[in-house]
């Protein structure tokens, strides 16, 4: 089965980005399961609740698909419920007739009791071939199987990935996504790439959509991204080094010997399993619901191909979404997993 389109096969299409200082808030991904969010409602609760926010009349970044565009691209929705936007929790993307690519947190989480499970199968369908999520469009496929990545444990979000195996073919007009070898990946994964998120997660002030939305961003130097979200963090918390060292009378020196033995141990948010792609501007890129679906990059040849996974991203206190003014989010790296999915379909 051929998965991956070889580094020879088609040319980047690049967009050159000049030195930029990005400025982000803290980090603070979605850990919530995203199937609960959706199953109790919350997804509509939090759209309502944004309808009488101040943000709530601002379009971020992204316009609507036109009918057809990205027929790889599929909804992992909620089984029993009516076919709506609601019932819409994560993205994905038709690797083969049966095979599906998703983020392994949209099918390993949390239960009730905080015991990480992975999702009964029954209880979800892959919704394919549409770009509307209503009654009548496409094809809610059953699934007869879920596959997450061994190494994804559920408490970060390194290795989020994971494979669907349909029940059955998919019965509409549907594609399928190549993704790319090790070498492929290393020429994706350059600053100033251009790349494509599409989804049905939340839009403008957490409102949710029926219509499959896209945004064109662009891949930005992880190292960079890691260094904003680390220096953000830092200055949080030198605060309460500052306070501590203060309430046990610490003398500046021993303040900074305890600062850099904690430094020691301060792990970079993003790890070489991913992707780091958004905008300088800010206000364009993936959101809540958006989770599991491709980003994809476009060749010369007028095809396109794989290079990550939506996997998180900053998120907004208030409206329980993703942070509308974020500059970037991250997206697993696919290339790093072209051996991992290529022996789980064969075995299966």
């Amino acid at each position: 089965m051929k998965l991956l389109a070889p580094l020879a096969a088609a040319a980047l299409v690049p967009l050159a980005v000049g030195a930029q200082t990005l400025e982000l808030p803290g980090l603070d991904p979605q850990n919530a399961s995203p199937f609960a969010f959706a199953e109790s409602g919350a997804k509509a609760e939090a759209a309502e609740a944004a309808e009488d926010s101040d943000s709530a009349g601002r379009v971020i970044g992204g316009e609507v698909a036109e009918d057809g565009a990205w027929p790889w691209q599929i909804a992992l929705i909620v089984a029993e419920a009516p076919r709506n936007a609601d019932a819409q929790f994560c993205g994905g993307s038709m690797l083969l007739d049966r095979w599906v690519l998703t983020a392994a947190h949209c099918i390993h989480m949390a239960d009730a009791n905080g015991i990480y499970r992975d999702i009964n199968p029954q209880a979800v369908s892959v919704l394919v071939g549409t770009n509307e999520i209503a009654a009548g469009e496409g094809d809610a496929v059953p699934i007869e199987a879920i596959y997450r990545h061994p190494a994804y444990v559920g408490e970060d979000f390194d290795n989020d990935i994971a494979l669907i195996k349909l029940a059955r073919a998919p019965q509409v007009n549907y594609g399928t996504i190549q993704v790319p070898d090790a070498e492929f990946g290393d020429a994706l994964d350059q600053p100033g790439v251009r790349t494509f998120v599409t989804g049905w997660g939340l839009t403008n002030g957490a409102q949710r959509t029926s219509m499959m939305m896209e945004a064109e961003i662009q891949m930005l130097s992880r190292q960079q991204c890691n260094e904003v979200m680390l220096e953000e963090r830092a200055a949080a918390a030198a605060e309460g080094i500052s306070y501590a060292a203060s309430a046990f009378g610490l003398t500046q020196q021993e303040a900074e010997n305890v600062w850099q033995e904690l430094v020691t141990y301060v792990r970079p948010p993003m790890t070489e399993n991913m992707l780091c792609s958004g905008t300088f501007e800010g206000g364009k890129g993936a959101c809540s619901g958006d989770s599991g679906g491709p980003l994809v990059v476009p060749l010369q040849d007028g095809s396109f191909i794989q290079a990550g996974v939506v996997s998180w991203g900053l998120s907004n206190t208030t409206t329980k979404s993703c942070l509308e003014t974020a500059q970037f989010s991250a997206y697993t790296r696919v290339s790093n997993y072209l051996p991992w999915l290529n022996e789980t379909i064969n075995a299966n």
